[in-house]
């Protein structure tokens, strides 16, 4: 039996790919636009979050990338990243999120001179404060944890990766590599990388979303990633005969043996034109295929949706039940950048009883 609306709504969920500048509320970015003197695209809040929505909802990552201009223009102050930062907490934990990892770019909020340093903490701060007081619907905790991104077409990776480092005890999890592939591979980048394997740090790369296997290919093999962003382009590598028959190329058998995990976006990856809808999203084929296929919002005002909403239209396109959706939610917390026991507690002790309470009595 399909679950209801209600009962995806009430499941507990784990998010691992979800911009911090990709999720403010339109009218705190109306509120803090006013402040900072930032002219907007539309004067109401209704307005706002229609146009966030029509203009990434274009089919090129590229002008979706432009709406982040709005967005990382209000969070130019402590204060306002701060605010950002705990209502992002709030909106998840209502969500019925437990566990999310949230990742931003802090080189994009230093134009009114903060540091990087106060960048970070002023996320903290307000990821602190959210967790104080968010619970979940059912009542429970949400624990939140910062992913440092570097922007792939800059020059500041190996300086934000020892940020990443010097910040691991400190509620940062990891470190990510983020902007438009083509033309910025992720080997540009290999000092960063070099650096926080020897650290024995955490780090995922976006690939895969807008360009195909060589970026998946260059991100694994060179790189050393311990997940992929997006990475739904490995179907490239996934030959399906009219029979049904599955044929896996290397790099795709590599992928699912090595149990990589691959931080899908559904919503966000129509809207980028990497499927052409959601019942055609890859993520059908790779579910069955049993890769470590993980669901996620990347940019939850951008593409108008939620983790309810984004397996909520799973439920409908490719009928999953509850035990679908409990592997996707398990899955994420496997992959989490977080002590093997804390993953384990918050699976046995919050995911799957959230599950068995959802079960047909």
């Amino acid at each position: 039996m399909e679950p209801t609306r209600d009962d995806v709504a009430r499941a507990p969920k784990v998010l691992l790919h979800d911009h911090l500048d990709g999720g403010l509320r339109p009218g705190t970015v109306l509120e803090l636009a006013a402040r900072a003197g930032h002219a907007l695209p539309a004067g109401t809040e209704a307005e706002l979050a229609t146009w966030f929505a029509e203009a990434a909802d274009s089919g090129s990552l590229e002008r979706y990338l432009e709406t982040f201009q709005h967005t990382v223009g209000v969070m130019q102050s402590a204060e306002a990243i701060t605010r950002v930062a705990r209502e992002c907490v709030e909106d998840l934990a209502a969500d019925g999120v437990v566990y999310a990892e949230v990742r931003y770019a802090p080189e994009q909020h230093v134009e009114q001179g903060l540091s990087l340093d106060e960048v970070i903490e002023a996320v903290a701060q307000g990821f602190a404060e959210g967790m104080a007081q968010a619970r979940t619907p059912d009542g429970q905790p949400i624990v939140v944890r910062q992913l440092l991104t570097a922007m792939r077409h800059q020059a500041r990776s190996r300086e934000i990766a020892e940020l990443a480092v010097a910040w691991r005890d400190r509620g940062v999890a990891g470190f990510d590599i983020a902007g438009a592939e083509a033309g910025y591979p992720p080997t540009r980048h290999l000092d960063a990388f070099e650096y926080l394997q020897r650290e024995n740090a955490h780090f995922t790369i976006h690939a895969g979303e807008a360009f195909g296997l060589p970026s998946i290919w260059q991100a694994l093999q060179w790189c050393g990633a311990d997940r992929l962003g997006h990475g739904v382009r490995i179907v490239d590598d996934i030959e399906v005969d009219d029979d049904g028959t599955v044929r896996l190329g290397r790099l795709a058998a590599y992928v699912r043996d090595q149990r990589i995990p691959l931080e899908l976006c559904p919503a966000s990856n129509v809207q980028t034109g990497a499927a052409a809808s959601i019942a055609e999203h890859p993520i059908g084929l790779l579910t069955r295929l049993r890769f470590r296929v993980t669901v996620n919002t990347d940019n939850r005002l951008m593409s108008r949706t939620s983790m309810t909403d984004e397996m909520w239209s799973l439920v409908e396109a490719f009928g999953y039940g509850l035990d679908d959706l409990r592997w996707f939610t398990v899955n994420a917390m496997k992959s989490a950048f977080l002590p093997f026991d804390e993953r384990l507690a918050i699976i046995e002790q919050v995911v799957k009883p959230g599950y068995a309470a959802l079960a047909p009595r």
